[in-house]
């Protein structure tokens, strides 16, 4: 897989050869291609040379209710190691969120890409740990594909979803499978690492290192198979949307989707 990676770029995210250590002897650690540990003091910005910001609403193409932001109000470390996206019921009624991307600071193509996240809950609440091709904006979505590494919405506490998006499977045709948390608790209770094994034709989704679904080539039949290429990594939180659904009176706010961290390994 190297030769698809710009180095500069991944030494960008920080942190070469300490998070390897934690995995093992220099002999059988896994080679850590980049990381963002989300270190600095609280109520920072995370870095910005690794994360940029989509911004504004219009629905973002699911009829969803927040107005995403740049501002730290919706996203700011912690000063503990995390990052912390924030969606808000403001004062007049409406939703602030924020949608962090690495497009046009960082691509990966293929490797092992997690996140050690706690999601947030509540009806119409759906956080989200994502991948778009790079060259969406030669060719446009869903040519561009899109790997959904996890994805929850409020009223499925237990589950996450994985899917892949491309040409002729996309929106409700995606190729998705679920995970159910196996201690049968809601996954917003507590931290979980969420993955996928990326190779050349496949795609395959872990949560705490447990694979639950693999797709490749055949899955996506006569359409394209368009995941042999740059992807750069997006994390966010919508609220409402034609999926979750809008939120009710049980809905709590604010709501905070805490990352730990991002890695991105060399496949073993």
């Amino acid at each position: 897989m190297g030769e698809h990676l710009d180095r500069r770029r991944f030494m960008a995210l920080g942190l070469a050869g300490a998070a390897a250590t934690a995995f093992g002897t220099a002999a059988t650690a896994p080679v850590l291609l980049a990381a963002d540990e989300f270190d600095g003091p609280a109520g920072s910005a995370p870095n910005p040379a690794i994360w940029r910001y989509d911004l504004g609403a219009g629905g973002w193409g699911n009829a969803e209710l927040q107005t995403y932001t740049d501002t730290r109000r919706n996203s700011a470390l912690d000063g503990a190691g995390n990052l912390v996206i924030t969606a808000r019921r403001e004062a007049d009624g409406t939703y602030t969120s924020a949608r962090l991307k690495t497009e046009g600071t960082y691509t990966a193509q293929y490797g092992r890409i997690e996140a050690r996240i706690r999601i947030p809950r509540g009806q119409g609440i759906w956080p989200a740990f994502w991948m778009l091709g790079a060259d969406i904006g030669q060719v446009g979505w869903p040519a561009c594909g899109e790997i959904d590494v996890m994805e929850n919405v409020g009223y499925e506490p237990t589950l996450v979803h994985g899917t892949v998006h491309g040409p002729g499977y996309s929106g409700a045709q995606g190729i998705s499978s679920t995970r159910q948390n196996p201690t049968g608790a809601p996954f917003a209770d507590d931290f979980h690492v969420y993955g996928v094994d990326w190779r050349p034709g496949s795609v395959t989704w872990t949560v705490d290192g447990v694979a639950y679904r693999t797709i490749t080539r055949a899955d996506v039949g006569s359409n394209p198979w368009v995941f042999d290429k740059p992807f750069f990594v997006i994390l966010n939180v919508a609220v409402g949307g034609t999926w979750p659904g809008s939120p009710d009176a049980s809905t709590s706010f604010p709501q905070q989707m805490t990352i730990d961290w991002l890695r991105v390994f060399q496949n073993a």
